[in-house]
């Protein structure tokens, strides 16, 4: 069957320029660019469309948002992995099939090091001098030989303490036994403790999933065993850290510094004390915002569109009718 549906949230306009965008041919596809935060408004727009493609967790939703959405609206299909971003039970109550895609490889882990790298050499802030015609206002740190602390080892957290070993960086990991486990196989160090684990890093990167069981995880005490030279890198979730934590942390110095490519609130808003702090690289999550991993994204999750269409539902998580666990 034709179906509409609406792609929420594309910043870029990216999807239609996409190879993978053509497997829609036949379908009726509206792309919106701006992000709407507002429950009802939300439950508007999306008024007459049998589909809708979240890209990752630009929009939430949560009890709230799905019970108001329009009784046509049947499919929601994921660009990637459920992320604790879509209430389970209420799409389950609702008649709504989620669909759910692969992770996008190796554009996050990436982007991880990217800014381990331009937090280090404070790239940057000296880029943003020259074009004030400045010269040289930093001095670096040489990553071989300190430690990089590793919160989470999984898929990601792997392949950067592999970066970190191709550095010459000591890795240290510390995260669920499983995680621990296959870190020992891979020959990397362990932490006896969370705390042990704040205390020792030079370059800390958190690669937890966000779950309820994870939802910050990183305390203020966590924050405040760090080195005040230490870099702290968060990648993964804002969630993950215990809300204003970060900001006193950086305040009270420490970690030296943070990179950051995750926020409470996205697109950031123009208010954010995080603006305001000289100590802190920002990136706009671009973790997984890369062409090679829209490809992966969008494509696996067009395909669960047109598997749906054809009556054949693929890489399903949340049939019609389930009851399952609210995760969001």
């Amino acid at each position: 069957m034709s179906m509409r549906i609406a792609i929420l949230d594309d910043y870029q306009d990216a999807a239609r320029s996409l190879e993978c965008f053509g497997r829609l041919a036949g379908h009726e596809v509206e792309v919106f660019r701006d992000t709407l935060t507002d429950v009802d408004a939300i439950a508007r727009r999306l008024e007459g469309f049998d589909a809708v493609v979240a890209i990752r967790e630009r929009t939430r939703f949560t009890r709230e948002q799905i019970e108001r959405l329009p009784a046509r609206l049947k499919l929601i299909s994921l660009t990637g992995p459920l992320s604790g971003h879509v209430d389970m039970a209420a799409a389950g109550a609702r008649g709504i099939t989620v669909c759910q895609g692969r992770g996008s490889g190796a554009s996050a882990p990436e982007l991880t090091w990217a800014l381990v790298l331009a937090a280090t050499r404070h790239i940057a802030l000296e880029d943003r001098r020259m074009r004030e015609g400045r010269w040289q206002t930093t001095i670096g740190r040489v990553l071989s030989g300190l430690t990089l602390g590793i919160l989470g080892y999984g898929r990601i957290g792997a392949k950067v303490a592999g970066y970190g070993r191709a550095f010459g960086m000591h890795v240290l990991v510390h995260g669920r036994e499983g995680s621990r486990e296959r870190a020992a196989r891979d020959g990397h160090a362990l932490a006896g403790s969370q705390a042990e684990l704040f205390e020792r890093s030079d370059v800390l990167s958190i690669h937890l999933s966000m779950n309820e069981g994870t939802r910050h995880a990183v305390r203020a005490a966590d924050l405040a065993r760090m080195k005040p030279d230490a870099l702290l890198v968060n990648t993964a979730r804002a969630g993950l850290i215990e809300p204003g934590a970060l900001v006193a942390a950086l305040r009270a110095g420490r970690p030296g510094m943070a990179a950051l490519d995750v926020f409470d609130v996205e697109p950031l808003p123009a208010d954010d004390p995080l603006l305001a702090l000289d100590n802190v690289l920002l990136a706009p999550h671009l973790g997984y915002v890369t062409r090679d991993g829209y490809e992966v994204l969008f494509g696996d999750a067009f395909d669960n569109l047109l598997a749906f269409a054809a009556g054949r539902p693929t890489n399903v998580i949340a049939p019609p009718g389930a009851q399952g666990e609210t995760r969001a």
